[in-house]
C-alpha cells in the first residue's frame, strides 16, 4: 500500500469524515460552520476534521468572501478503490483455485485428511 493510499484509509477511519466526504460528495462544497451544525461538533472539530482530510488529499479549500469552502478532490478515493480492487482480485483468484481444487477432488490425493461418514 502506498503512504498516499495508507493516508486515504486513516482519514475514511472516523466517521464524522466519512460523514464530511460524503456531504461534499452530494453537495459540492460546504462550509466547516454548515457541517458543524449538522455533526453536533464544533466548528474548530470539523476544521481538525478538514484538515486530516487534506492532508489526505481528499479535500481542497478555497476562500469565498469570508467563508472558507471545502470540495471534495476524489483522486486518492480511486487510488484506494484500486488498491482494494487489487487485494480482492488475488483473494478472489486464490478462493477460485482453492474451490476448484476441492470440487475436482484434491482432498483425497496426496494423503490428505479423511472424509467422515455421517
Amino acid at each position: 500500500m502506498t503512504d498516499a493510499t495508507g493516508r486515504v484509509f486513516d482519514a475514511l477511519a472516523d466517521s464524522n469524515r466519512r460523514y464530511v466526504v460524503q456531504a461534499l460528495a452530494e453537495r459540492g462544497a460546504a462550509t466547516a460552520t454548515e457541517l458543524a451544525s449538522e455533526l453536533q461538533v464544533s466548528r474548530q472539530a470539523v476544521s481538525k476534521h478538514f484538515a486530516a482530510l487534506s492532508e489526505a488529499g481528499l479535500v481542497e479549500s478555497r476562500r469565498e468572501g469570508r467563508e472558507t469552502l471545502y470540495e471534495l478532490t476524489p483522486q486518492p478515493l480511486a487510488a484506494a478503490l484500486d488498491w482494494m480492487a487489487d487485494v480482492g482480485g488475488k483473494w478472489d483468484r486464490r478462493l477460485t483455485a482453492l474451490r476448484r481444487h476441492l470440487v475436482s477432488g484434491g482432498s483425497r490425493s496426496g494423503g490428505g485428511a479423511r472424509r467422515r461418514r455421517e
